[in-house]
């Protein structure tokens, strides 16, 4: 594919937590590794979130700051912006109100990324737009459900990409009505993550988690509520590490001292998630420590059959750790053995954790290979690409 000016659009500045920060630095950097001529522009009427001080306001220095250390470090300086559109007088940090226009006339693509970007007045007759879809179900739910305001914004881009690889198939009961959903998975650009270190003495299995997100996204359809919660899920499995005879520790607040109590009992570790959220080097280095992931995923995820997979676990394969975790219907794209097992019943938990325990070498030498196969950046965002 020839050189194209890409416009890469997310909310990394505006919540600047380590793991969004890696979801967009995967596209950044794989574009550019691809020989594209690649921005990042926010352009959002949303306040910045401030994760040293948990504050939302209209305050984007610390946004601001952070994408020019991110594109210092990531290789894109002077091609990026924010630009705080809820204020009274539109203005810019990083590249000026002109040159994003340009780009807004110009580029050959722009990446919606997580569909954060509202449409303005000056991207709402872009030709450009591709919508990526991070979480799915709700968005083909509320256009199932005859929402206007979903059907005109999705229409507003020339193609739909989905992490539910299972949406618009037999497996995923919702309609598709009428909207052509494109797969696609979470670009990871490996060797940043990869490690020829085995894990340290000591090292368990770890996951990072939101506990309880649900209200933002849960949505009814057909008599029953979905869920974006991952709260529910773990609970469901909260006997695993007791039962597995392994440790498995959590970075997460949870704010009802009864459930920690009750997890603790069972074999969890609990540990604060805040500084992992504000350092993303620390955050990749967590991961390389580990002996692997356990985690679960979001009830909507699952009931739904989506194929969805977690950025976050292809950042764990890539680094050589083996995941467990909850089936949503993604083995029947990739993984469901070595390096990648799914569960539904406490039992398949057991099983997995005995597999690996028995050859790790085994299942670390998967986990990798499954990342360089299925989610390797210039592979993923090639195919994006020549799709879209």
């Amino acid at each position: 594919m020839s050189r194209q000016r890409i416009v890469v659009m997310g909310f990394m500045g505006a919540c600047p937590i380590a793991g969004v920060v890696w979801q967009h630095l995967h596209y950044l950097v794989g574009l550019q590794r691809l020989g594209h001529e690649v921005y990042y522009i926010e352009d959002s009427r949303t306040l910045p979130y401030n994760p040293a001080t948990f504050e939302q306001s209209e305050d984007f220095t610390y946004a601001a700051e952070r994408l020019r250390l991110l594109a210092k470090q990531f290789g894109f300086t002077d091609r990026w912006a924010f630009c705080p559109r809820y204020l009274p007088e539109l203005r810019s940090v990083g590249l000026s109100l002109e040159k994003i226009r340009e780009l807004y006339r110009e580029a050959d693509l722009i990446l919606n990324i997580c569909g954060a970007q509202e449409l303005h007045e000056d991207l709402e007759d872009c030709a450009q737009l591709i919508y990526v879809e991070s979480d799915p179900g709700v968005e083909q739910i509320k256009i199932d459900r005859q929402d206007s305001a979903t059907r005109g914004y999705l229409g507003k881009h020339r193609a739909l990409f989905t992490f539910g690889e299972s949406v618009g198939t037999p497996d995923f009961p919702v309609p598709a009505n009428g909207l052509d959903w494109l797969p696609t998975r979470q670009p990871v650009v490996t060797d940043l993550w990869h490690t020829a270190a085995p894990p340290p003495a000591g090292a368990v299995f770890t996951s990072v988690a939101n506990w309880n997100t649900s209200g933002k996204k849960d949505i009814a359809w057909r008599g029953e509520t979905y869920l974006w919660s991952k709260s529910l899920e773990f609970l469901k499995f909260a006997a695993a590490p007791e039962q597995s005879g392994e440790t498995f520790e959590l970075a997460t607040d949870i704010p009802d001292p009864e459930i920690v109590a009750q997890l603790t009992a069972q074999n969890w570790r609990l540990t604060s998630p805040h500084q992992l959220s504000v350092d993303h080097d620390l955050y990749r280095r967590y991961f390389q420590h580990s002996k692997g992931e356990f985690t679960v995923a979001k009830d909507q995820y699952v009931r739904l059959r989506t194929g969805w997979f977690s950025d976050r676990s292809a950042c764990y394969l890539a680094a050589g750790r083996p995941v467990i975790t909850q089936q949503t219907g993604f083995t029947k794209f990739y993984g469901g053995e070595a390096g990648l097992l799914a569960f539904e019943t406490l039992d398949d938990i057991r099983e997995a954790v005995a597999a690996i325990k028995a050859d790790y070498p085994r299942h670390s030498h998967a986990a990798s290979e499954i990342a360089r196969e299925y989610f390797e950046a210039t592979k993923v965002l090639a195919d994006l690409l020549a799709r879209a």
